[in-house]
């Protein structure tokens, strides 16, 4: 059936949702989902975890930080902490028909699940802040990463497959059918000549593609949360609305080495004097020490980096933070993939918000584009075509402005600084105008063919500088090679590692949702091997 569209709502159903969006932004707790589903523990109470231990405390209940917790809980305990509340039962999140809406909700308590902030370029983004992170407030789009990106980092392929398989066969759905616009997007994009046609495909190829999603058939969202049904729910803990302040850390003068063994964290809309503490377990004679893992994103893990003292001595001691490690690279390598966005309608219409079911894929891999309809307010939408360039050469840098982990940090991406970068933005933006100029999408609107939107050289220098925004795909901050080993741990410090999207020096596929659940899902089974023949080894030399 039909879902109606918004602008036949009815006064009172209008009302019922700007309540919805009211009690969502002040942290209201909405029903979970039905009885008897849910297996593991989630709890709100940090008394219930606090003076505790665990073998690995999984800092960031996101995209990448829960299928690492259920992977992880098969054989030990672990804590999931996330600063954000629970998605289930908040229909902003679940239903496919609010797709956009924690976009556009004001953010004035530490407790809507989606987090604004501003690049020092003017940009305006979003972070996650909900468990299931940002794959609770985007677009549902799933994508693998490329054959060739899985090269450069050097993951085992085989195991590569297994974790996305693993992902998709618990969260991923072919859609059931395309909607209008995703229709008509499709053939726009086959008419200005991004081929082949590839049809339904998770993989990243050329061409014009449709892909899988998290939203499934009935429209309901399965965000990385659902994964953790997969785990064991005995060893399973999951704490929300509680926001990580800081990482404890033990010197070790006999063996001149700093371990983490635990963190301070506070009650997400409490008082920053207010902390608690959790530990991880000291280990026997048959098991090694496990880990505490930052997965709270690329903006959260190094900005939580410099508040526990690992960064470079001159940024922290500007805020009185004592050094525990001194690391110049934390916060370095930041960038957002440059977007330009095109309005294709003339003006605003109460559309029902649409989000993107096809991918086009330029002959380099440089360029991706994609379609929706998105909300910009309870009644009126705007049809909208995206492009991306996909390996920007700019980067930026993350440092702190303050010593509060729930407010952003300082960020700039430094977009199309690299000339190179300029020169696909050009080449970008000449694309959308023959997609938004297709008779597939004139057809569509009812209108004739637009003219173009701008045509000199100048002219579209001045529209990228002007018009360059973000497409939500930021990373770096904790790369890998520089900030961590081929492991992902912190140099320098035992016991810590980081995992998430501030470990890329690109982002991957189409997108990196898909790639990011299945990191989680790789690395946790790398931690289960590499602790069997841990354990093994002691086993041996005690007997």
């Amino acid at each position: 059936m039909e879902l109606p569209q918004i602008k036949h709502f009815h006064k009172p159903l209008i009302v019922v949702f700007l309540l919805l969006i009211v009690l969502a932004n002040c942290g209201f707790s909405f029903p979970s989902e039905p009885q008897g589903k849910r297996q593991w523990h989630m709890t709100s109470d940090v008394k219930e975890v606090a003076g505790k231990s665990y073998d690995y405390i999984i800092v960031g209940g996101g995209t990448c930080g829960c299928p690492l917790a259920a992977t992880l809980s098969e054989k030990f305990s672990v804590l999931l902490i996330e600063r954000g509340g629970s998605p289930y039962g908040n229909p902003l999140v679940i239903d496919r028909r609010y797709y956009g809406f924690p976009l556009i909700q004001k953010d004035n308590n530490h407790m809507s699940v989606a987090q604004r902030f501003t690049s020092e370029e003017g940009v305006s983004n979003v972070r996650g802040r909900v468990l299931g992170g940002s794959s609770a407030i985007n677009g549902g789009f799933y994508s693998r990463a490329s054959d060739e990106f899985v090269d450069k980092v050097g993951w085992d392929k085989k195991l590569v497959k297994e974790a996305y398989e693993w992902v998709e066969s618990k969260v991923v759905f072919p859609p059931f059918f395309l909607t209008p616009w995703q229709s008509v997007a499709e053939f726009s994009l086959l008419e200005t000549g991004i081929l082949p046609y590839n049809g339904y495909s998770l993989e990243h190829i050329r061409g014009t593609k449709i892909s899988g999603s998290v939203f499934d058939g009935f429209g309901k969202r399965h965000t990385s949360a659902d994964l953790l049904e997969a785990g064991n729910p005995k060893n399973l803990t999951v704490l929300v609305n509680a926001t990580v302040k800081k990482i404890i850390f033990h010197y070790n003068g006999d063996k001149n080495e700093t371990r983490a063994k635990g963190i301070k964290f506070i009650k997400s809309n409490g008082s920053l004097d207010e902390t608690y503490e959790a530990f991880i377990k000291k280990p026997n004679h048959s098991t090694s020490r496990g880990d505490v893992i930052l997965s709270a994103g690329a903006l959260g893990s190094p900005q939580l980096l410099l508040l526990s003292g690992i960064g470079p001595k001159e940024q922290l001691k500007k805020f009185n933070i004592p050094l525990v490690h001194e690391m110049k690279q934390v916060g370095q390598g930041m960038q957002d993939n440059p977007c330009i966005a095109i309005l294709v309608d003339s003006k605003p219409e109460n559309r029902l918000p649409d989000p993107p079911q096809i991918a086009g894929i330029t002959e380099d891999l440089k360029i991706i584009v994609e379609a929706s309809i998105l909300p910009l307010s309870i009644n009126e939408s705007r049809v909208n075509i995206a492009a991306k360039i996909a390996m920007p050469l700019s980067k930026g840098y993350l440092e702190l402005n303050n010593t509060d982990p729930r407010l952003n940090p300082t960020v700039k991406f430094n977009y199309l600084e690299n000339e190179n970068d300029m020169q696909e933005c050009i080449k970008m933006t000449k694309l959308l105008n023959k997609i938004a100029r297709s008779k597939s999408i004139a057809f569509f609107l009812g209108e004739s063919q637009q003219s173009k939107l701008v045509s000199t050289e100048f002219d579209l220098r001045k529209f990228c500088k002007k018009n360059v925004r973000t497409i939500y795909h930021y990373h770096g901050g904790c790369n890998v090679g520089t900030v961590l080993d081929k492991d992902y741990k912190v140099h320098g410090i035992k016991g810590l590692k980081v995992l998430d999207g501030s470990t890329f020096s690109e982002s991957p596929g189409t997108n990196p949702m898909a790639t990011l659940l299945m990191l989680g899902r790789y690395q946790g089974i790398k931690i289960l091997q590499q602790r069997e023949t841990e354990s093994e080894l002691n086993i041996k030399e005690n007997r």
